[in-house]
């Protein structure tokens, strides 16, 4: 199992995660409400894509970066 270095990722002044937890699960309960189980999917399968991208993304401009040093 990999071990995690926290003290690379100090917390964010201010930061509230149960008030953002609140906030992401209303925003997206707003969105999908009115979806049948069908267009939930879509939009699951279309976030997952677009997440996958950006992390394929971030991970070639981070591999560029270290071969460039």
């Amino acid at each position: 199992m990999t071990e995690i270095d926290w003290s690379k990722y100090p917390p964010i002044p201010g930061f509230d995660s149960m008030k953002w937890k609140e906030e992401t699960q209303r925003k997206i309960y707003e969105e999908t409400k009115h979806m049948t189980w069908e267009e939930q999917r879509e939009r699951l399968r279309k976030t997952a894509e677009r997440f996958d991208e950006e992390q394929r993304l971030r991970r070639a401009a981070r591999q560029a970066a270290e071969a460039s040093t």
